[in-house]
């Protein structure tokens, strides 16, 4: 296989990976290190980045396209693949429902939304919801009329930071770095969590939480508030549904809360302390914590402590979760002009919406930017849902799971290899994504492959050019930039105000924050499968974006010393995690501190190698946002 080749000695461009902290990088040779010119990269970038060419460069990848023949695959020419596609659009295309479009956030780039556009004019079907943050993002939606926080920056000023589940040691460099300097400023830590993260060089305080009970650790605290009249009058004239959430949060004592998230009184009286002091306390969430079926109401109640211990609005404040990371771009050109009505199909339950799926039924599917076999919860339902389907078609790299099970393959470049702009979720900088390597052997864009396939088609889909489209984001008002100028430049900033809700003023269309209305209780653990299962983010890899060769089978299973399942085990024999839905092999070890009633694996391993822990979570879907429940799943340990 060829190799990258330098298309210039040193480069400044963008990271694109689906990571918060969308670091500037330089690339000189074959050395990937943060921009030391950059404000907020500062010169430093994680593992994922450094290693970037050890991917680019794998022996593994896919550099032509490949079609299925039984249980073969053969190569094929573009122009053969891409007439088959055309072939079969236009076969379908009567009935545009019948094509399914499954876009992931694999890659992320401004350039990398042409697939949306494409098949918007197409008509196809499209996917709703997400793998990832839709509860903890219609959250805060339903809390504050919109997604926003401080500037990230702003945890500086922070006297305390309550982190509410976010593994700093794996998540986000930057944000980590920026919690490091907090402390060294004096800023107070509390880590709450299940354990299993890496969160203890950068704590104070920990607070270990029984699995997904976070709403009920807030409720406590906010409890105390009510019972100890610490409530200011001037922050209710902000909120509105004050009366019903009140009653939701009198209906127990403080401390049969406590009991609930297995927290001790003396621990919610130090939790309590911080968001009552006068010095302004920082709420940081976790996705993990939005991960269970009530994972909306976790976000909600922790918005509700925010805001009534006077720390939304203010500097060194305010409540951080993930923001859009195309917020300070424009997407309008990727919309429909006559924005013909489309099916959706939810994420999470993407295996029994397509057999579901009828008037028309699901004959194609393209997926981009997504190994959805692999991430979707019970992927064996997914996989027969793809065996229902005529004729899959998957734009990757790599054989993954998904490609797997494909009809036809579409080779793709990689970061370093093609131009875009890319945005985050969790600064305000926007980059420009310059190209470094030449790809290997005949890999092409997502944008190449769609505007070339659109053009055979009869009425063809026409994308616009990418330069207009590049031209197009830029054109908001949150930025002051010409194309050519970002180029030059390299990145830029949004004009953003640095303090969320400013003054106590939401954006809901009345200025006010909006309550919960209930507080939904734990859902029981079944007697067979007494051990809930948290399949948390690794440190070296995005997802599944594993190498093969660095895939460790059997795969790791964590559980504490005190898991109520351990002396039935016997350790010479091969041990499984069992659902109802099946079972995995995997190699058990001790992580003292983590709850009894969990049990941690690392996401993201492929099911051909071993691996693939969705395939025995159940599908769901989230109290809001049809986000995916990974965390509600339920498991035991036997040999």
């Amino acid at each position: 296989m060829d190799h990258p080749k330098p298309l210039n000695d040193a480069t400044i461009t963008a990271c694109t990976l689906d990571c918060p902290d969308a670091c500037s990088l330089l690339v000189s040779g074959n050395r990937i290190t943060g921009n030391p010119d950059h404000p907020f990269t500062s010169g430093f970038i994680c593992r994922k980045g450094k290693n970037f060419l050890q991917r680019l460069r794998s022996p593994h990848r896919i550099t032509s396209p490949l079609l299925r023949s039984g249980a073969r695959w053969h190569g094929i020419s573009w122009q053969e693949a891409l007439d088959l596609c055309a072939q079969k659009i236009q076969q379908y295309r009567q009935q545009p429902a019948s094509i399914l479009h499954f876009h992931g956030e694999g890659a992320k780039g401004v350039l990398k939304q042409a697939s949306r556009l494409f098949f918007a004019l197409l008509g196809s079907s499209r996917v709703k919801g997400s793998l990832c943050d839709a509860a903890g993002y219609l959250a805060f939606v339903a809390d504050f009329g919109s997604r926003d926080n401080n500037d990230i920056t702003d945890l500086l000023n922070a006297r305390t930071i309550v982190n509410w589940g976010k593994d700093l040691s794996r998540s986000s460099i930057h944000t980590a770095a920026l919690v490091r300097q907090a402390r060294r400023q004096g800023t107070t830590v509390i880590s709450i969590s299940p354990g299993g993260d890496g969160n203890g060089p950068f704590s104070d305080v920990f607070l270990r939480i029984r699995p997904g009970t976070d709403r009920f650790l807030a409720a406590a605290v906010i409890r105390l508030f009510i019972e100890r009249h610490r409530l200011r009058s001037d922050i209710l004239q902000h909120t509105r549904g004050w009366q019903d959430f009140r009653r939701a949060v009198m209906a127990r004592p403080w401390e049969a809360w406590a009991a609930k998230c297995d927290v001790a009184p003396l621990e919610i009286e130090k939790l309590f302390a911080c968001y009552a002091s006068e010095h302004p306390t920082a709420s940081l969430l976790g996705a993990g914590l939005q991960r269970y079926l009530h994972g909306g109401e976790n976000v909600r109640f922790i918005n509700a402590l925010a805001v009534l211990s006077g720390n939304m609005g203010r500097s060194g404040g305010g409540s951080y979760f993930h923001l859009h990371s195309l917020r300070n771009v424009n997407l309008a050109w990727t919309k429909d002009p006559e924005r013909k009505p489309r099916r959706p199909l939810l994420m999470p339950t993407i295996g029994a919406d397509i057999r579901a799926a009828q008037e028309p039924p699901i004959k194609m599917i393209w997926v981009d930017g997504s190994n959805v076999i692999n991430q979707a919860p019970d992927s064996k339902a997914v996989v027969r849902a793809f065996q229902s389907i005529d004729f899959k078609v998957v734009v990757d790299a790599f054989l993954t799971d998904t490609a797997e099970h494909a009809d036809l393959i579409l080779p793709c470049k990689l970061m370093l290899e093609q131009e875009d702009i890319v945005a985050s979720y969790l600064h305000d900088f926007v980059h420009s994504v310059r190209a470094v390597f030449a790809p290997p052997g005949e890999a092409r864009s997502d944008y190449e492959i769609l505007s070339q396939l659109g053009r055979k088609l009869h009425p063809p889909i026409l994308l616009p050019e990418p330069e207009a489209i590049l031209q197009a984001a830029l054109d908001t008002p949150h930025l002051d930039i010409s194309l050519q100028e970002l180029r030059a430049q390299g990145f830029v900033r949004a004009r953003r105000a640095p303090i969320a809700y400013a003054d106590m003023r939401f954006n809901h269309a009345d200025g006010k924050y909006r309550f919960p209305s209930t507080l939904s209780g734990a859902t029981p653990l079944p007697e067979r499968f007494p051990l809930r299962l948290i399949s948390a983010l690794r440190r070296d890899t995005i997802h599944s974006q594993i190498l093969p060769e660095r895939q460790e089978i059997p795969p790791r299973l964590w559980v504490s010393p005190d898991n109520p399942l351990l002396n039935d085990l016997d350790t010479s024999r091969a041990i499984f995690v069992v659902s109802p839905l099946g079972r995995l092999r995997v190699t058990l070890e001790l992580m003292p501190g983590l709850h009894p009633q969990a049990v941690l694996y690392r996401r993201g391993d492929w099911m051909k190698l071993g691996g693939g822990i969705n395939q025995i979570v159940a599908a769901g879907l989230t109290d809001v946002g049809n986000g995916a429940p990974y965390y509600e799943q339920c498991v035991r340990i036997e040999n």
